[in-house]
């Protein structure tokens, strides 16, 4: 019963170790999503690409690494000189992913670290030599083809190392104080000559306005004389002593001297 069970206690032990060895060991790898697998023997990298999933290695002897392809993102920031000489202070960002069949390349060539190897000075480089070809108001007035041809340059740089560009920002940019207060004195200037222009276009508005007004007041004037007659003299008068023997007392005003005022008064009662 001893040996019995020494044997049984030999072999639990000796499965335990085997199980640690094989967990020191690690003959089977991962390669996780959003990633893909670089396997080395002895620190040379194999030229297949390993998908997700598990996949075994030789302990010891080989490694799997992993070489990651999903989106991933960058910002950084840096000063450059436009066309006009101006200092110009740009901030951009960059989303950029490793091309899955070009993992391998990736991690021989740039040592797994694509973004501190090449994007950072291909970002630096292309903002600087873009920038050149504008003047200061110009990047601000032309902000989307500077975008546009900072992008242009990088998937062409980027493309020979396996890097593909999705999507770049140009954060913002900054310029020295004396361009911006030229730039406020500038567009406040712009603001008061559109005021001006507005207020001379309101001021020959009502001119016109005031003039048509004007005449078509004096063409009315011109109808009514043209439509006064003797007769509508005549019936004007006779219509205003109407009214005012409609309105008579029938008293005579007392007077100090001078003529009555009404002719044929005693006339016109009958």
């Amino acid at each position: 019963m001893n040996g019995t069970s020494l044997n049984a206690g030999v072999k639990l032990i000796a499965a335990v170790v085997v199980v640690i060895l094989l967990f020191a060991l690690a003959p089977f790898g991962t390669v996780p999503a959003g990633y893909r697998g670089v396997m080395t023997t002895f620190g040379s990298p194999s030229d297949q690409v390993l998908s997700e999933g598990i996949h075994f290695r030789v302990p010891l002897a080989q490694r799997l690494n992993l070489v990651n392809v999903s989106i991933q993102k960058g910002e950084g920031e840096g000063d450059a000189a436009s066309r006009d000489l101006q200092t110009v202070h740009t901030r951009v960002a960059l989303n950029y992913h490793v091309r899955p069949d070009a993992a391998v390349t990736v991690f021989r060539d740039l040592g797994n670290e694509p973004g501190q190897r090449i994007i950072i000075p291909s970002v630096q480089e292309a903002v600087k030599a873009v920038t050149a070809r504008f003047t200061a108001e110009e990047l601000i007035a032309k902000r989307t083809d500077v975008r546009d041809q900072i992008i242009a340059q990088l998937r062409e740089r980027l493309a020979r190392h396996g890097i593909v560009v999705d999507e770049f920002s140009i954060v913002n940019f900054n310029f020295s104080r004396s361009f911006n207060d030229a730039i406020e004195a500038k567009t406040t200037a712009e603001q008061l000559k559109l005021k001006a222009e507005r207020d001379l276009q309101r001021i020959e508005v009502e001119a016109k306005q005031r003039v048509a007004q004007a005449k078509a007041e004096a063409e009315s004037l011109a109808v009514q004389r043209q439509q006064v007659t003797p007769e509508l003299i005549r019936l004007r008068e006779m219509e205003n002593q109407r009214m005012a023997i409609e309105k008579w007392d029938g008293k005579l005003p007392n007077v100090a001297g001078g003529a009555i005022p009404f002719i044929n008064v005693a006339g016109a009662v009958k």
